[in-house]
């Protein structure tokens, strides 16, 4: 029977949840920064077991971030390859300058060498595995480009998706030889699902290919006040319809998603605690906002707090 480690906020007093959680997260996934969007009410509970190598854990808990800085990444003992799976909710990834989102029927996987941040903007029942990343250079596969995108829909990457979920389901039930096998099944079909993705991606579309173009050249410009569609379609050499039809089936407009980096920018800084507090409409100023009432607005609206609030106790 494979050992499991099991951690829960129900015996914690609430307003020690949050704190509690952040430690748990940090310590657990080898080095982490979490947070909880401002909220104050939170639960989660956390399960995790071993097939040989790899490290499922099952995540239940309300919406929060994870953020995993380069500067973490670079100190971090083990690298692995993490899968997020969703059963309930949705995990948003951000990783090399690309997003992705996975909801319940897909995965998303990403490297823990490099800097990563996840947004769980809802309730979420998770499967996260961690599998070596060792297991997949034998074939020296090119990684960097296969980060951060979605799989399980179809192909031998939902054979693994289900393959790692009654795995999960199944490990108390295990003996440890068996596990380990377990564990060798889901590295090897994690590999081909890579290669089967590589394969793909050879034949990117035009539309993934804009759609990376754009996200890149946003990433680049947040601070520009004059960062918008029309400069971008500019920049870029393309009609505003391609860059609306290369972000369809995102689930948010371009400008929504340059909004949305922007406060994320500026909730970094804002956590950041090092050498004296700049003031928070240069921050706002510096990251592309021209209107300080109208970053206010959108501040709370994103976190559910002002960013004083924010500031003295995110």
């Amino acid at each position: 029977m494979s050992p499991t480690t099991v951690l829960s906020t129900d015996e914690i007093a609430p307003r020690e949840r949050g704190l509690q959680w952040s430690e748990w997260i940090w310590r657990h996934f080898g080095g982490l920064q979490s947070d909880l969007y401002g909220d104050d009410d939170f639960d989660g509970h956390l399960a995790a077991s071993r097939a040989g190598d790899v490290i499922l854990t099952r995540l239940e808990a309300n919406r929060h971030r994870v953020v995993r800085t380069p500067t973490m990444a670079r100190t971090s003992e083990v690298p692995y390859l993490k899968i997020v799976a969703p059963w309930q909710g949705s995990a948003i990834v951000h990783q090399q300058s690309r997003e992705a989102c996975a909801r319940n029927g897909a995965w998303v996987i990403y490297d823990t060498t490099g800097a990563y941040e996840i947004d769980n903007p809802e309730r979420v029942d998770h499967l996260i595995v961690m599998v070596p990343l060792t297991a997949v250079q034998d074939r020296k596969l090119r990684i960097e480009g296969l980060m951060a995108r979605p799989l399980g829909a179809s192909g031998i990457s939902r054979v693994a998706l289900e393959t790692m979920r009654n795995t999960y389901l199944e490990l108390p039930n295990m003996s440890e030889q068996a596990a380990r096998g377990a564990g060798e099944t889901i590295k090897q079909l994690v590999e081909l699902s890579l290669l089967e993705l590589a394969g793909r991606e050879t034949m990117l579309t035009q539309r993934e290919a804009l759609r990376d173009r754009i996200r890149s050249h946003v990433q680049r410009h947040l601070g520009d006040p004059g960062l918008c569609v029309d400069s971008i379609a500019r920049t870029l050499n393309c009609s505003r319809r391609h860059l609306y039809n290369a972000f369809a089936g995102e689930g948010e407009t371009i400008a929504a998603y340059i909004q949305r980096m922007r406060l994320e920018a500026c909730i970094r800084e804002l956590r950041q605690r090092a050498g004296p507090e700049r003031p928070i409409t240069e921050i706002a100023t510096s990251w592309g906002f021209g209107n300080p009432s109208h970053f206010s607005r959108l501040f709370r609206g994103h976190t559910g707090m002002s960013p004083t609030e924010f500031r003295r106790g995110g």
